[in-house]
């Protein structure tokens, strides 16, 4: 199970790297833009320094011929690390950049994914990850947990190696939804992940459990001070 984060801020890249198991960081060009006129590469390659290069990065392309998208990815793996997943849509260009940069041995992280068809084509063209669009395809009356359960097994069916990377999260439910249903990893903003650390009931066990301590073995007092 590997948990993502959804975005490009570096301070809060640095904070949530440091308090839970982060698999790796995902952007897009929405994204990117919240940052403001960065320098784009100096600043992926900050988001790298922040996470090491034993975790995943994935950054997208923007072009939208094959040639193009192509040219995005030889752009991004030479201007960042070799080790970057390219993010590439799956639409007809993007299946036939896919097909020619996985020739290549690029890492692809197929991504704008709605339907079953599209993730299958994506398995076939050999993508490393597959983004399905969680909350996007559920404002458009399409079932996510169906997608990603079907995925699941032909995955395991073709014995492929494409790890399902459900994306587009509004809260922690839909999170669960989509690695119960079968995803490997999961990428989402960091208003999920805080909302779920910061349930009241949570803080309130950790308030009582102090206050316990306390009657005690006094006031102010910790197992350390034992």
């Amino acid at each position: 199970m590997e948990f993502l984060l959804d975005t490009a801020n570096l301070a809060e890249i640095k904070k949530y790297v440091a308090i839970a198991p982060i698999a790796g960081v995902t952007s897009n060009p929405t994204i990117v833009k919240k940052e403001g006129q960065i320098d784009f590469f100096n600043h992926m390659k900050a988001i790298r320094d922040i996470i090491g290069l034993d975790k995943t990065l994935h950054v997208q392309v923007v072009a939208q011929d094959v040639a193009g998208i192509v040219a995005d990815a030889h752009a991004i793996l030479a201007n960042i690390d070799k080790k970057v997943y390219v993010k590439v849509p799956v639409n007809e260009n993007g299946l036939a950049a896919i097909k020619l940069l996985k020739k290549e041995g690029v890492k692809i992280t197929a991504t704008a994914v709605y339907t079953k068809f599209q993730a299958y084509l994506a398995v076939a063209a050999g993508a490393d990850y597959i983004a399905p669009y969680f909350n996007r395809m559920e404002n458009l009356n399409i079932n996510p947990v169906d997608l990603i359960t079907e995925l699941a097994r032909e995955i395991e069916r073709t014995g492929s190696t494409t790890k399902i990377l459900a994306a587009s999260f509004k809260n922690v439910g839909q999170v669960n939804a989509a690695l119960e249903a079968g995803a490997q990893a999961s990428t989402f903003g960091v208003d999920v992940l805080a909302s779920a650390l910061a349930m009241p009931s949570i803080n309130k066990a950790v308030v009582d459990f102090t206050a316990d301590w306390e009657t005690s073995f006094g006031e102010g007092t910790t197992i350390t001070s034992l």
